[in-house]
């Protein structure tokens, strides 16, 4: 095969943000690993490597990030951002967190979000077209999240703007790490300190609250810059992902009006079809980790140092995992799901974005059972963590 056949694969690049799939099954076929020189990093895209690795913390670290433009920049990582540390220390974190996103309290959530999605949707009913991202994608997540943080609803919107700012890059550009802002936001300094003296039934008050038993066998409270990294750390993995998922649910559902025209006669199909959507158009197309030794991927190495992208999105549609993967089917039994990760670092927040993806499309499809989407006025937006609909104007039939 000549150089000039060979697949060529570039997360920032435009080109392949609309269909990236043909690229990702020629990857799977002929590049199942796969080294991009312009920027030094390895691919997996095969569903058995994906299934390997990610577990495999010892490997392949989160300790110099989970994004690509982070563990390329070397910069040092705070202590407490949970997401980006290997155990022990990530377990220790992780179980303070883990005490909020019990099932019984994401359950609890239900009535709220369901409210929220109601006094969002209704005064919508009766007009011709909306934007779907606008409307619901932006607004629910941040409400949800302020829901369980404690922020006021009034300043909800601009920690929002100001976490996902954090996320955004122009087209084929990178995320900027210098400044630390996308790790600890000190926007929410303010409500923790108010929250000291005004406790509430949230995870500002839990956070601040909680003992435990740190690395060095001390018995401890976080410290007010360790609150602030958790809560950054829960506010930005919480809105961008969510928002594009609802913003998938609009998309898919017209392009199969008649998946779509079933789940408006039997709602009881609407979990599966989340758990479809997720595996189809996973929100987060890939997951970045840095290799601490050398290791081997179908008789070639990976030097230790190197950074690894897990290519969730390509993994979904293994033909060896998901027959007739391409096809999307609402009746698909999936088994375990990629899109959350897997092992030590399992989306801490899987259950609440399950919640929000189900009560959204219940909603919306009471009011809404038939729209198609102008996708004219569309735009389709991807970083080197996330994928999906900037805007996503409904046409109301």
């Amino acid at each position: 095969m000549s150089t000039d056949d060979a697949v060529y694969w570039d997360p920032y690049d435009p080109r392949f943000w609309s269909d990236p799939y043909p690229t990702y099954r020629r990857l799977r076929e002929e590049a199942p690993l796969y080294y991009n020189e312009k920027y030094d990093f390895y691919a997996v895209s095969r569903h058995a490597d994906v299934e390997r690795g990610l577990p495999d913390w010892q490997t392949f670290s989160s300790a110099r990030g989970g994004i690509l433009e982070l563990i390329k920049s070397g910069i040092e990582i705070p202590p407490g951002t949970l997401i980006f540390e290997d155990p022990p220390l990530h377990d220790i974190h992780r179980r303070l967190l883990s005490r909020v996103f019990t099932p019984r309290r994401i359950a609890a959530l239900e009535p709220r979000v369901r409210d929220f999605c109601t006094r969002t949707l209704d005064p919508l009913v009766g007009t011709d077209r909306f934007d779907l991202i606008e409307a619901v994608g932006a607004q629910m997540p941040m409400r949800v999240i302020g829901m369980l943080l404690g922020i006021p609803e009034a300043d909800q919107e601009a920690i929002r703007d100001s976490a996902d700012e954090s996320l955004r890059t122009e087209a084929g550009g990178q995320m900027d790490f210098r400044g630390g802002a996308v790790l600890n936001n000190e926007m929410f300094g303010d409500y923790i300190d108010w929250r000291r003296d005004n406790p509430s039934n949230d995870l500002m008050t839990d956070l601040l609250n909680a003992e435990f038993e740190d690395e060095d066998g001390t018995t401890r409270t976080l410290t007010r810059e360790e609150i602030i990294t958790y809560v950054t750390v829960v506010a930005g993995a919480g809105n961008e992902t969510t928002g594009r998922l609802i913003g998938w649910i609009g998309s898919l559902l017209a392009q199969h009006p008649g998946q779509r025209r079933e789940l408006v006669a039997d709602p009881s199909l609407i979990p599966n079809a989340i758990e479809e959507i997720l595996r189809y158009e996973p929100p987060g197309p890939s997951i970045a980790r840095y290799a601490t030794k050398d290791v081997d991927f179908h008789g070639e190495i990976v030097p230790a140092g190197s950074a690894v992208l897990f290519i969730v999105a390509a993994a979904n549609r293994d033909e060896s995992r998901h027959p007739d993967p391409d096809r999307f089917d609402v009746h698909r039994q999936i088994g375990q799901q990629l899109t959350f990760g897997l092992g030590p670092h399992y989306c801490l927040g899987a259950a609440l974005a399950r919640l929000e993806g189900r009560v959204a499309m219940e909603e919306i499809l009471k009011r809404f059972p038939r729209w198609d989407v102008d996708w004219d006025d569309a735009k389709l937006a991807q970083t080197s963590t996330v994928r999906g609909w900037e805007t996503l104007p409904l046409i109301i039939e």
